[in-house]
């Protein structure tokens, strides 16, 4: 019943697409250029729809309408097809000369190897564990396994299907309500969508001509701002409606211990520092090697030593700047050493008690204000009255201060001088809260810790390590995209998933992948070029400039055409059939294409999210439960389709969310 409301969808919506192109061409005494552009659009649409090969239905529809637009003038049709022919070429080299599109296989690459890797079944373990007060801590910890995950692989297909087959049967056997499971599986999955290094944000920035290291930047905090509006989601709903997520049980949370810690007389509830020290000392361990209580120790001693190197490293940044003068050289407002008279203005040295020195030669001495006319002699040292300034007064320190410095201080002193009292606050507070957290750290939290270093920070540090290689301008996306190609064959090869089969698994499906994404931009620059040749462009423009609207009625509008597109297409049809129209009327209302392609990304969310044409729908299906039914998915998916839209009228209301990393780092 479902397959059939979504075909009668399918067809009404193509109904109606037809009907507006009838009504279009009724509604005109003469078929322009412009008008067969806008029949083409509309005609590629529908393709789609039906099910057509996007790609190869954009290079057909281009080529045809161009021999049109070539041949409806005085060209004969030898001239027009080697136009038309002639024009492929040039697209099609000209996508393919991008250096942008390098990094699409890269990343590619590295989110299946990543995903081979087998992490995310322990990363979604040992989150659930560390969140397991929170309400509603398992569909918390999805949330935040997919956001992570999403991070490193950015193909939302593999995280969703991943995630329902792991995290949807804890749920369901843990009480959680159906439609908030999938919804928080669906919606988290999507992220790797607008989380860099997201695929979606080169596309947008070769399409557009706008920086990726600008998107990669601004696209940072809206994703965490997203994934932190649908944790919020979850944990208010597991508040008020408790029979939707209930707690973990006793059992579910319990952590077990190794072995040797049993035999120390470990519990999960006792400090695992006081436990190894006191064991260590001792001289009866029960058997257990000091060198495995060693190692124990290292990892629970590692947040103290974390905490100890960031405060080492930050000291010398913490500590005041010398004011840097040049040597000779007196700053104003300070004294003047031993040349100082105690107030007004110090004379420079070598100067007489008559004012200036004369030079030895070769210019002749200006005459004096006693003479006439001319240049007055400057007042000396012991004159301060010439400049109407008392003799004490003026901008002068006290005569004991030493050249260079203003506080009584030389430089040499204030470069030895400590940390100011911030600094020494800071340490103290990060001690005190060091101290608590060990206090808490029991053996219990000391395993559910290892198994995040085992899952967690390994993802993280090769996130941190591409996505700061580039926020910080160390390396292009391409760079970074061949290093966390190379941090994801490390990652496969430090859990043992580094095999042939997987390295040809991966090698295959990033072929494939990039070949559709490839051939997608060279559909869309042929169908572009055709658009552009007949009109359409201009046609689009001038319908829109007629409508006199403001700059925030324009940003609806486009918003909403791209939230309805989200329906029956992909982001990536969206992105390459439509963006190279919006693009170049972003000028004419004062819109920043960078501000514009996050509002974007937000909103292509729901490329993902929106019946029918919901992918992520469809993933989660596949793998879940045959008691779990698409009705259910889509309406657990609805509230997540709410918060998206909140998310995007948050950044409009608050651009800075955006634009605010990037105007730091680059402006």
């Amino acid at each position: 019943m479902a397959i059939r409301k979504e075909l009668w969808f399918g067809f009404t919506l193509m109904g109606v697409i037809v009907a507006g192109v009838l009504a279009m061409v009724f509604s005109v005494d003469t078929m322009t250029n412009g008008h067969y552009g806008l029949l083409m659009l509309s005609l590629v649409v529908v393709a789609i729809m039906l099910g057509f090969p996007t790609a190869f239905t954009l290079m057909g529809m281009g080529m045809i309408f161009t021999f049109f637009a070539y041949h409806s003038g005085n060209q004969t049709a030898a001239g027009a097809i080697t136009q038309t022919l002639d024009l492929m070429v040039q697209r099609a080299f000209s996508v393919m000369a991008s250096d942008v599109l390098i990094a699409i296989p890269l990343f590619v690459f590295m989110g299946y190897l990543v995903e081979r890797a087998n992490l995310i079944e322990k990363l979604f373990r040992s989150l659930h564990l560390s969140l397991a007060r929170v309400p509603g801590s398992l569909a918390v910890a999805t949330l935040v396994t997919c956001a992570v995950f999403a991070t490193a692989t950015g193909i939302v297909g593999a995280v969703v299907t991943l995630m329902g087959l792991l995290a949807l049967p804890q749920m369901l056997k843990g009480g959680y309500d159906t439609r908030l499971a999938a919804g928080a599986i669906t919606a988290g999955g999507c992220l790797g969508i607008l989380i860099p290094p997201s695929v979606l944000l080169i596309v947008y920035g070769a399409t557009a001509g706008v920086s990726v290291v600008k998107l990669y930047a601004g696209a940072f905090f809206p994703g965490l701002m997203l994934a932190g509006l649908y944790i919020v989601y979850v944990i208010v709903m597991a508040k008020l409606k408790p029979t939707w997520a209930p707690p973990l049980t006793a059992e579910q949370r319990r952590v077990p211990l190794p072995e040797p810690l049993l035999k120390l007389g470990a519990t999960a509830g006792k400090s695992a520092l006081l436990g190894l020290l006191s064991a260590l000392k001792g001289r009866n361990n029960q058997g257990v090697s000091t060198s495995y209580l060693l190692r124990q120790l290292g990892v629970v001693l590692l947040p103290a030593a974390l905490f100890v190197a960031v405060a080492v490293l930050s000291y010398p940044s913490a500590k005041p700047v010398a004011a840097d003068v040049p040597a000779g050289l007196v700053p104003l407002g300070l004294g003047g050493g031993a040349q100082d008279s105690g107030g007004g203005l110090a004379e420079p040295p070598g100067a007489d008690d008559q004012g200036l020195a004369e030079p030895d030669g070769g210019l002749s001495e200006p005459p004096s204000s006693e003479g006439g006319d001319g240049l007055a002699e400057p007042p000396s040292a012991d004159e301060p009255e010439a400049l109407g300034e008392p003799a004490t007064g003026g901008l002068a320190e006290p005569s004991a201060a030493p050249a260079g410095t203003g506080d009584g201080a030389s430089g040499a002193d204030t470069a030895q001088g400590g940390a100011g009292s911030g600094y020494w606050i800071g340490v103290a507070v990060g001690a005190l809260a060091l101290a608590v957290f060990y206090a808490l750290f029991s053996y219990a939290r000391v395993e559910i810790f290892k198994m995040l270093l085992a899952s967690f920070f390994p993802l993280m540090v090769l996130i941190l390590a591409v996505l700061g290689s580039i926020v910080f301008g160390l390396a292009t996306p391409t760079e970074a995209a061949a290093v966390g190609a190379f941090g994801g064959l490390l990652l496969a090869a430090a859990y043992r998933q580094l095999t042939f089969s997987v390295v040809k698994e991966s090698v295959f499906l990033t072929a494939k992948t990039s070949a559709m994404v490839c051939w997608l931009f060279v559909g869309s620059a042929i169908f572009s070029a055709a658009f552009a040749l007949l009109g359409g462009q201009e046609l689009v423009e001038q319908w829109v400039l007629g409508m006199n609207l403001s700059k925030t009625e324009f940003l609806i509008l486009s918003q909403v055409i791209i939230f309805i597109l989200g329906w029956p297409l992909e982001w990536t049809e969206i992105i390459v059939i439509f963006m190279p129209i919006f693009i170049p009327l972003l000028d004419n209302f004062g819109v920043d294409p960078l501000f514009f392609g996050l509002l974007v990304a937000l909103n292509l969310q729901t490329a993902f999210l929106s019946p029918p044409v919901a992918m992520s729908a469809f993933y989660l299906k596949g793998v879940a439960p045959k008691h779990v039914t698409l009705n259910q998915i889509f309406a657990g998916m609805i509230p997540f389709m709410g918060i998206q839209i909140i998310a995007i009228v948050l950044l409009y209301l608050f651009p800075g969310i955006g634009l605010w990393l990037p105007s730091v780092l680059y402006n």
